[in-house]
């Protein structure tokens, strides 16, 4: 019995790096995969069918089964044609891996407008145009399991990714705010926030010296832990890879410091002469 016998789940950006590896071990789990992907560059540009149909081939040969799709998750037609493959040809969908995105690196200062839109309307409003088309049905059919992509980039910020960084910290706020609405249907949220030497990432310099150490395939398994029974009722949670090491991402507020006086009304000369004490803890 595999932990995903009898699920149909979707997949998007499976045809290449983490999404791939996730969609090659869900199907060795039982799962029957829809494997998106729209086939474009890294930047989000053109568009084939070879690599989400090579997925599909690699899982069928191997006894699986999947189907292909190649819509844009970034539109509303899109979404909603992905999640309709999966109801199409496997009569629902039970768990949804929103994993697709692009990346088009610069510096806030040199950052073009058109980049910061095609960054956040793959990732940000893709997630949530896939999230929203596939809590729907998971609604009707009492529940299911959705999993996001975070970023380290998105949590704690990185050096030339102002574009990425926005969407990917919208992704959290995004996951927390779905876990807590979407928990009385009996859908989970949650997000992994991986480190992974893949296509997206391969060249950049953090990089450059890494072999497998930070694979794909270290990531699949989170994937598969929070899409499956195992997660039993965690939801909200982002389960953070970065090889062989797991973590937690928490949010953690300072415990803070009252003013007694004045009705509590700092000033900002207070707030600067107590700012350690604020937030100390």
């Amino acid at each position: 019995m595999g932990l995903l016998d009898g699920k149909s789940a979707v997949i998007t950006g499976a045809g290449n790096g983490i999404g791939r590896a996730t969609a090659l071990l869900f199907a060795r789990e039982g799962a029957r995969v829809v494997v998106n992907d729209v086939g474009g560059s890294r930047a989000g540009q053109g568009g084939e069918h070879a690599a989400a149909d090579a997925v599909v081939a690699a899982i069928r040969a191997a006894g699986g089964e999947a189907v292909a799709s190649y819509d844009s998750v970034s539109t509303r037609e899109g979404a909603r044609a992905i999640v309709a493959t999966a109801v199409q040809a496997f009569g629902r969908i039970d768990a949804l891996v929103n994993n697709a995105g692009i990346l088009r690196d610069k510096t806030l200062l040199k950052l073009e407008l058109a980049d910061w839109d095609a960054v956040v309307e793959v990732h940000l409003k893709g997630t949530f145009l896939c999230m929203q088309a596939a809590a729907e049905r998971m609604k009707e059919q009492g529940g299911g399991r959705i999993v996001n992509t975070t970023s380290v980039s998105g949590l704690l910020g990185n050096f030339g990714q102002s574009n990425y960084a926005a969407a990917k910290a919208g992704i959290y706020g995004l996951t927390r705010t779905g876990s807590i609405e979407l928990q009385r249907y009996g859908i989970s949220v949650n997000a992994v926030a991986p480190i992974a030497k893949t296509r997206m990432t391969e060249d950049l310099p953090m990089f450059a010296k890494i072999a497998d150490t930070l694979s794909a395939e270290h990531v699949a398994p989170a994937h598969l832990f929070l899409a499956s029974e195992l997660c039993g009722e965690r939801t909200g949670v982002v389960l953070a890879v970065a090889g062989a090491r797991m973590s937690v991402y928490k949010v953690v507020e300072s415990a803070g410091r009252f003013k007694e006086s004045d009705g509590g009304v700092w000033t900002a000369a207070e707030i600067g002469e107590h700012f350690d004490a604020i937030a100390k803890g």
